[in-house]
């Protein structure tokens, strides 16, 4: 874990100095980086593509920015951090009154040694983000303001991660890459996530795997836009983000809130004792929200430590490479490894012998003395739930909930179960590759849900 937490935390490292928004070098800088170590497929949407109901802006290159005394003496400098710049700010170069430079600043009043970040994607305007406490500083009567920018045809950039599996099912994580020097809103998600799929691609998989990185919200509708017709094939999906601070994990629900995957995350965190951070849908945050949008209704949750917007560090030069920890980079990880071996492990199988139950004792899974059960390498209490409950109508996950038996006893069971020949694959099932086909019986009867 230690080893792992500090490769983890170099990623944040080496991606943390990049200047990134939703277009242009800095964005496509970082998926090179991921492209290194990840096989990577980088897609470019140009400038002006309708992409559902968005369009997809013009790209933005930021050189410099500054704000000057008249004596030259620079006061605001992009150089020392790039969250100066207010996102998609037009090119300036004039001296202003005060009075005008104060309408194009943003400060924070409550933090007044922090710099915001802020953003104008969809506006034609310029602005600086500044600590309140420079900003009460400004008390010349005139400044120089010069922002570097271009404005112009480009295109979004944005990155897929296939990893195919047995199944054409589809396991969907999301992480955006559009901040700049952010490191728990942004860089603490993508090496989770780069780290996420090189487990992944050492590791046998029933379903296929797709990793999107991809600027916020725009970049997730034209990603949609492009697939509207394949998406059904995402059977549980991740928006991951925030993983890097020190707060306990959390879980958002989907929109149905229903969804198995919102049962695995559920799980996977009663198991670490944080059952009380499973929160509900909103129809606000990240891009899960794009992908729960009622035309699509993806089965697409949201996994974070401390939720956006909750903790004081969020959207300010606070969010650095102090807060976040490689212990909790790795600790996120181990949980989505954690909910990556339940989607894998949860099956639907049918009794091979449904009337009565069948002998045990003959194949070597009972006890031959009555009261040594607790002797044997078999849980008796697992495999009597799981002949009884695989009846094509119940998952391997039903069961354990059902049965309130763990998880991985109930799989170790149903293995020894179908190895003496008393359990199949359900046909359906096996032929769709998932529980899919499950959840969506018309006469499916739940008796967990």
């Amino acid at each position: 874990m230690p080893d792992l937490g500090r490769q983890l935390h170099e990623h944040v490292e080496a991606l943390f100095p990049i200047c990134r928004s939703i277009t242009g070098e800095g964005l496509r800088e970082t998926l090179r980086y991921i492209g290194r170590v990840l096989p990577l497929e980088v897609r470019e949407v140009p400038s002006g593509t309708r992409v559902l109901d968005w369009t997809v802006p013009p790209e933005w290159t930021i050189r410099g920015a500054f704000v000057a005394t008249l004596g030259g003496r620079r006061v605001v400098d992009f150089r020392r951090s790039n969250l100066h710049i207010l996102q998609y700010s037009m090119p300036v170069d004039r001296v202003v009154t005060r009075q005008e430079l104060a309408a194009h600043l943003y400060s924070l009043p409550d933090q007044p040694d922090l710099i915001p970040y802020r953003t104008a994607y969809y506006g034609d305007t310029w602005g600086f983000c500044v600590a309140d406490r420079d900003r009460q500083a400004l008390t010349d009567d005139s400044y120089h303001v010069r922002i570097d920018s271009t404005l112009a045809p480009g295109s979004l950039s944005y990155g897929e991660c296939i990893l195919p599996g047995s199944s054409s099912n589809e396991v969907l994580f999301s992480a955006h890459c559009c901040h700049p020097s952010l490191a728990n809103d942004n860089l603490s998600s993508i090496a989770v996530a780069i780290e996420l799929a090189r487990w992944l691609m050492r590791a046998p998989r029933r379903y296929s795997y797709r990793l999107l990185f991809m600027p916020g919200t725009i970049g997730a509708i034209a990603w949609l836009h492009a697939n509207r017709d394949c998406v059904h094939r995402v059977e549980h999906g991740l928006v991951l983000t925030c993983l890097g601070d020190p707060a306990p994990i959390s879980y958002k629900r989907t929109r149905s809130s229903n969804a198995a995957i919102d049962r695995y995350a559920a799980a996977a965190l009663r198991e670490e004792g944080h059952a009380h951070r499973v929160h509900p849908f909103m129809p606000i945050g990240y891009d899960e929200r794009q992908y729960c949008s009622p035309g699509f209704n993806l089965p697409v949750g949201c996994l974070m430590r401390s939720p956006g917007g909750t903790f004081p560090e969020y959207h300010t030069s606070a969010d650095n490479l102090d807060l976040v920890q490689p212990g909790a980079l790795a600790d996120s990880l181990r949980i989505l490894q954690r909910i990556v071996h339940l989607i894998e492990r949860d099956e639907v199988w049918r009794n091979a012998s449904p009337y009565g139950e069948p002998q045990l004792g003959r194949r070597g899974l009972y006890a031959p003395i009555g009261d040594e059960l607790s002797t044997q390498t078999y849980d008796q209490m697992s495999l009597l739930w799981v002949l009884n409950l695989s009846d094509g109508e119940h998952s391997l996950f039903d069961i354990a909930e059902r049965s309130g038996r763990p998880f991985d006893a109930v799989v170790a069971a149903a293995e020894a179960l179908a190895k003496a020949g008393l359990l199949q694959r359900d046909l359906l099932a096996e032929n769709d590759g998932s529980v899919a086909t499950l959840r969506r019986r018309p006469d499916r009867v739940d008796a967990v849900e």
